[in-house]
């Protein structure tokens, strides 16, 4: 399914057009238009899928492992130290188009780019009880 009020859906099927750095029947991927960093590139769908909840495990795998390749390609290319692979799924998670898509940010020291979160206290048996009922429902 294309959802015509879809930007990334309309880049998908390149009637908005994009810097692409490959594209396959499944997917086309991107720089990001808003880099966060030189090199910051996004992996999008062709088929619409709001988030990863609604990805098939084929497309998803298609993807993943395609992001290794373009990763390595944008090392080599922009010379980075490092790489956030990340994925958001719904607005609280800072989703902000609902079109799947895969980000790849190069990273360098002091960059000023931020991706971390405050870490929470947990008790081992609560971490044992919650991996026992997620593992029931895979």
């Amino acid at each position: 399914m294309i959802k015509d009020d879809c930007i990334f859906c309309k880049i998908a099927k390149g009637e908005i057009p994009s810097a692409t750095i490959y594209e396959s029947s499944e997917f086309r991927c991107i720089l990001d238009v808003a880099p966060a960093n030189k090199g910051h590139a996004l992996i999008i769908t062709k088929e619409h899928y709001d988030n990863i909840f609604q990805l098939d495990a084929e497309t998803a795998a298609k993807i993943f492992s395609f992001a290794t390749v373009a990763a390595k390609a944008i090392k080599e290319e922009t010379g980075c130290e490092g790489m956030n692979v990340l994925q958001n799924n719904g607005a609280v998670a800072g989703q902000t188009v609902n079109h799947f898509h895969l980000h790849l940010v190069p990273r360098n020291t002091d960059d000023g780019v931020n991706m971390s979160w405050k870490t929470m206290e947990t008790e081992a048996s609560e971490q044992q009880a919650l991996a026992k009922s997620i593992k029931s429902r895979i």
